[in-house]
């Protein structure tokens, strides 16, 4: 078939058609777990003993045996030295156990998160402390946040009142953050950057512990207040029953008309 490329190179030799079976598509991945067990096809190995202790060079074989009696595998762990360095180990509670930390490594690690706050040169008193209140909370929860005090028109020939604002809104909240890059202007922007004083995981234990404090105080109210309606039940129960007075008019015969 003249679209077969074996075709095309018919008669060319064994060069040619190791070249066009080189060029076919060969599939699958490349595997990044060590080889194990059976898998560790070379004729000698430097192999380390389960508790860390140096057995030496041995024959694979001989490797393979220690293996089996042992109970364990026999697992590559330096494939590019000459000879490989193998280690008798249990390699499924070793990869549970490399997983194991991956995933506490992950959960404690802190993602570095940069907040914007965007400003103008003549922002009014309300939205100035309605921007502050942000820019404190987020510094308050372990967040860098970028100052942009933008600029329009004649405003860029006034960089003086920009530098102003940034200086005052580092001072104002200073007690949650600091400054970390100084101001500096950016084609029609100035820029600043504010740093927490708290890192991330801190912030996140703060708040932790003060929810679980909100959290506390709302059941001792509840306590309390099943406690107190208790208490009311229980006295209104011990109180004697009264018995009503009857008065003159209680032995009257409902029919006779008094009028």
């Amino acid at each position: 078939m003249r679209g077969d490329p074996h075709y095309l190179v018919a008669g060319c030799g064994f060069g040619a058609a190791w070249l066009v079976n080189s060029l076919q598509p060969t599939g699958g991945h490349i595997s990044t777990e060590p080889r194990i067990n059976d898998r560790i096809r070379v004729p000698e190995v430097r192999l380390v003993g389960p508790a860390g202790e140096q057995v030496g060079i041995v024959r694979i074989e001989d490797a393979l045996r220690l293996a089996r009696e042992a109970e364990l595998d026999l697992v590559e762990v330096a494939p590019m030295a000459r000879p490989p360095v193998v280690k008798l180990m249990d390699y499924g509670k070793f990869k549970y156990e490399n997983a194991q930390k991956a995933r506490e490594s992950r959960r404690h690690q802190t993602n570095t998160v940069i907040k914007e706050m965007k400003l103008r040169p003549k922002i009014d008193s309300h939205d100035y402390e309605t921007k502050k209140g942000h820019v404190v909370r987020f510094l308050k929860a372990g967040d860098k946040v970028k100052i942009t005090i933008m600029f329009r028109g004649r405003e860029q020939s006034r960089p003086e009142l920009g530098y102003n604002l940034l200086k005052k809104l580092a001072s104002d909240v200073d007690e949650y953050g600091y400054v970390e890059s100084s101001p500096k202007q950016d084609g029609r922007n100035m820029l600043m950057v504010l740093g927490p004083l708290k890192k991330k995981t801190e912030a996140r234990a703060e708040a932790k512990a003060e929810r679980d404090r909100r959290a506390a105080e709302r059941l001792a109210d509840a306590e309390a207040e099943r406690t107190e309606q208790a208490d009311r039940r229980a006295q209104a129960a011990a109180q004697p029953a009264t018995k009503k007075r009857r008065g003159p008019a209680d032995n009257l015969d409902p029919d006779i008309d008094l009028s």
